[in-house]
């Protein structure tokens, strides 16, 4: 199945929805998986980012589905990558 990289930014009300519900976070990663897709990795960063989640999508139509969704609450601003494994990466070279 595709994979994807989606790097999360917080906006200051996804900051203050996550101080109150800290919970919200997984709630989100159910939501994910509703919309057709699945957070196989998360983790918190210090940086640029605030999170960053790898996700598995049947394809390009799915991850822009809750790409759009995701961005439409407000909470978060979004980059999502397609990541493609290296063999498969060197084998189009």
């Amino acid at each position: 199945m595709p994979t994807y990289i989606m790097l999360t930014t917080l906006t200051p009300e996804g900051v203050q929805t996550l101080r109150n519900n800290p919970d919200r976070i997984k709630e989100v990663n159910r939501e994910v998986e509703q919309l057709g897709a699945k957070v196989i990795a998360q983790w918190a960063t210090m940086g640029r980012c605030d999170f960053v989640n790898v996700i598995e999508a049947p394809d390009e139509a799915t991850i822009m589905r809750v790409s759009v969704e995701l961005s439409a609450r407000g909470t978060g601003r979004y980059e999502t990558l397609p990541a493609v494994p290296i063999d498969a990466f060197i084998s189009l070279l």
